[in-house]
């Protein structure tokens, strides 16, 4: 089926989103959300877990996320809208399916920034003492009031405009990257501690612990490649500059993150692993490239990144609240939510969606208030979104096959699905104790739906496409019983031993690729939803709107 784009610009009512991001600025979007706390604590909680095969999970990682990102590349580019990882869905298997992959992006999302404050004002806390306490949390009222600080200020730079955003971003970025690869260069140039990666054995816990170790900082790192799909409809030239912007900062995150992992795992003195990798710690410093520069003497090395360890986690938490308010605005044009949330102020932005994703950042402080207590929930949560897109890439290549497609994903046929079983396979990598939390949180998203659905007027309810998407009822049960049963090294009970376990994985996530392709909406359907819901207007919209 044709779909024919209908020249316009992404407008509600009088305003329009504006098309005023290029190609650097889109690209350095995703590329300031993967260089963030990430990079500062990685590399030492993966160790921690995998001992130097944490190597190994830095290339699956890299290439996990890479097939993922290829996906997003291509419907970025197809569908140049606010909020796509939770339309593109929508498009494809209706509302509810919709729902799903914006909720816990949505999730996610706003889940980072908090995150990325704790890391900043730990590392914060070797200068201004009393805002972390010793177990890495917010301190009482102290790191709680700086934190509220932080997120405002995050917000009111977005609320001055895209432009403002973008510009800021950039110059936040350029540091950001730097600063590693400096890393990287000097830690290379002047450590040779390479007896590290044998003396205790290459694998010291086993296969199982460098998968484990992909959920303890490695997915969170690359995670962010998507937010020049989020920012995608207010770029210059969306059709193209969304597929290189995720490709290019994909790129780019591999390189630096793989990099950094190997520094690493060779510049500390070999008498830090005394006691085995998974006791290894730097005392009296948060950070461990700080640390291990600070005990050989690079002074100023350990200051710059010191410095880092507040702009990085600062910059990526900056962005967050932007991309969270646009997956919100989002939500609201699919009506999720109230439409209020897409109402746009006078400089385009959806300010009550940046609102209300602060506020909501903000309440995540007090029941998670250090980094290590949201890596997880956010890991999953994205990646349960991220692994949506194959299945709504499959489904609207049947529905919409002439749609105009910028970047076309060369073997989706095979990649797809990859990408689904991976996708499936990191959810499960996290373990039951995060697992059935995310379940607990779906069932919130149901019940944000459903009341959605009961207060909105007649002609605002959202369509609720059962039949195309009872899929998601097996899918979801599904993984929850996989987690529950699986191998005691994930948290499950142990009746499925590691091995079987990645085998039982891979075949549910076949069946359920296969049913929920077989269960997509008609072609008349989802080209409807494609108009309705502004994707073929976005696409053309007018750069000086």
């Amino acid at each position: 089926m044709a779909v024919d784009a209908t020249p316009g610009s992404a407008s509600l009512g009088h305003r329009k989103l504006q098309r005023k991001v290029g190609l650097i600025a889109l690209m350095f979007t995703s590329v300031g959300s993967i260089i963030g706390s990430g990079w500062l604590l990685g590399a030492l909680t993966a160790s921690k877990v995998a001992g130097p095969a944490a190597l190994i999970s830095w290339l699956i990682g890299a290439v996990v996320v890479a097939v993922l990102a290829l996906v997003h590349a291509e419907l970025g580019g197809a569908f140049p809208v606010a909020g796509g990882s939770g339309r593109y869905p929508h498009y494809a298997f209706g509302s509810l399916a919709g729902l799903v992959s914006a909720w816990f992006w949505y999730l996610g999302a706003v889940t980072v920034a908090p995150a990325e404050v704790e890391a900043a004002l730990s590392y914060a806390n070797n200068y201004i003492p009393g805002l972390i306490d010793s177990s890495g949390a917010l301190t009482i009222p102290a790191g709680f009031v700086v934190a509220a600080v932080l997120m405002v200020a995050f917000t009111i730079i977005n609320v001055l405009g895209v432009r403002w955003m973008a510009t800021t971003n950039l110059i936040i970025v350029v540091w950001k990257i730097a600063i590693p690869v400096l890393t990287v260069i000097v830690f290379l140039a002047v450590f040779h501690h390479f007896d590290n990666l044998t003396s205790h054995g290459f694998m010291p816990n086993g296969l199982p612990a460098v998968f484990a170790a992909l959920s303890s900082g490695i997915i969170f790192a690359y995670l962010g490649f998507e937010q020049a799909v989020e920012f995608g409809a207010e770029s210059q030239n969306p059709q193209r500059n969304i597929p290189l912007a995720v490709i290019g900062s994909m790129v780019i995150g591999v390189v630096v993150y793989l990099g950094l992992a190997i520094a690493f795992a060779t510049s500390f003195e070999p008498g830090a692993l005394s006691k085995g990798w998974s006791a290894l710690s730097f005392p009296g410093s948060f950070g461990p490239y700080a640390a291990i520069a600070s005990a050989a003497g690079l002074g100023i090395i350990a200051f710059v990144l010191y410095v880092d360890a507040v702009v990085s986690p600062g910059g990526t938490g900056l962005l967050y609240v932007g991309s969270s308010a646009r997956m919100s605005f989002g939500m609201a044009r699919s009506r999720y939510v109230p439409g209020f949330f897409a109402d746009l102020n006078g400089r385009h932005v959806p300010l009550i969606s940046l609102v209300f994703a602060m506020v909501l950042g903000f309440l995540f402080l007090l029941p998670f208030p250090s980094w290590q207590t949201l890596i997880g929930i956010i890991t999953s949560a994205t990646v349960l979104s991220y692994g949506l897109q194959p299945l709504a890439l499959t489904a609207l290549r049947r529905q919409a096959p002439d749609l105009a497609r910028p970047y076309r994903l060369q073997f989706a046929e095979i990649i797809s699905p990859v990408a689904f079983i991976v996708a499936n396979l990191i959810i499960y990598w996290s373990g039951w104790q995060t697992d059935w939390k995310l379940m607990v949180a779906v069932l919130l998203g149901f019940v944000l739906l459903g009341l959605n659905y009961l207060f909105s007027p007649p002609d605002l309810k959202p369509t609720m496409d059962w039949k195309a998407a009872y899929w998601i009822i097996p899918y979801l049960a599904g993984l929850t019983v996989i987690s529950y049963i699986g191998a005691t090294d994930f948290g499950g009970v142990g009746v499925l031993q590691f091995g079987w376990d990645a085998l039982v994985v891979t075949i549910f996530s076949i069946v359920i690729y296969a049913l929920a392709v077989w269960q997509r909406l008609p072609d008349e359907a989802a080209h409807r939803y494609i108009t309705e819901l502004g994707a073929e207007a976005e696409a053309e919209a007018d750069l000086l709107a």
